[in-house]
């Protein structure tokens, strides 16, 4: 049986996600971006912005990774 992918994040830009797609690849977590780039052409709150995915099985250590990094960063 196939893992799935959950959403571990979601992000207001691209620019963002991207980021922490790359801090989780230097992991070794494979990750991707999705949801589409509306909220960057109209930022109000009933766009969303874009998600950062994972298999399943990796999404607890994901979320770690990201709030240990948003710690680091404040």
């Amino acid at each position: 049986m196939a893992d799935k992918l959950v959403i571990v994040a979601q992000f207001t830009n691209y620019i963002e996600a991207e980021m922490a797609k790359q801090q989780l690849a230097d992991y070794g977590i494979e990750a991707v971006v999705t949801g589409d780039n509306a909220a960057n052409i109209y930022p109000i709150p009933a766009v969303e912005g874009p998600e950062l995915q994972v298999l399943e099985k990796n999404a607890q250590q994901a979320r770690e990774i990201l709030e240990s990094h948003k710690e680091q960063e404040h």
